[in-house]
C-alpha cells in the first residue's frame, strides 16, 4: 500500500508526518484491499483542512475531510469517518454474498410446491 502525504501553503513537521503515516496504516485493519492513501493538509488559514483519499481494489474510493484548528485532532476525526466508511463497505460486501436468492424472497414457487 502506498501512502502519500502532502501539505499546501506550508510544511509539516516530521513528527506530524509520522503520526499521519501510522494512523493511515491502521486503516488496513478495517479493509485489507487498500491500494493507496493520499493525505492533503491545507495550512493556509487558522483552520487546518485535512483530506484523506483512500483507494481500494476495483476502483472504489473513500473520501473524508475535516476542518479543525489542530492538525492532529483533524486527523483523528477523519480517521473515525474513514473507519466507518470502510466498515460499512466491508459489511455490504460480506452480506451481499450471504443474502438468499431473490427468487426465494419474492415468493416464487419452489420445486417442492410445483410438484404437487
Amino acid at each position: 500500500m502506498q501512502i502519500k502525504i502532502s501539505a499546501r501553503h506550508g510544511h509539516l513537521a516530521k513528527a506530524t508526518q509520522e503520526y499521519i503515516q501510522e494512523k493511515a496504516e491502521k486503516l488496513l485493519r478495517y479493509f485489507e484491499r487498500l491500494t493507496s492513501i493520499e493525505v492533503t493538509i491545507d495550512l493556509k488559514n487558522d483552520m487546518k483542512v485535512v483530506e484523506f483519499l483512500v483507494s481500494a481494489e476495483h476502483k472504489h474510493d473513500f473520501v473524508a475531510t475535516e476542518v479543525n484548528s489542530d492538525i492532529l485532532a483533524a486527523v483523528d476525526l477523519v480517521m473515525d469517518k474513514l473507519e466507518r466508511q470502510l466498515s460499512r463497505y466491508k459489511e455490504k460486501l460480506q452480506d451481499h454474498r450471504r443474502r438468499p436468492p431473490t427468487s426465494e424472497i419474492a415468493g416464487a414457487p419452489s420445486l417442492e410446491e410445483s410438484d404437487e
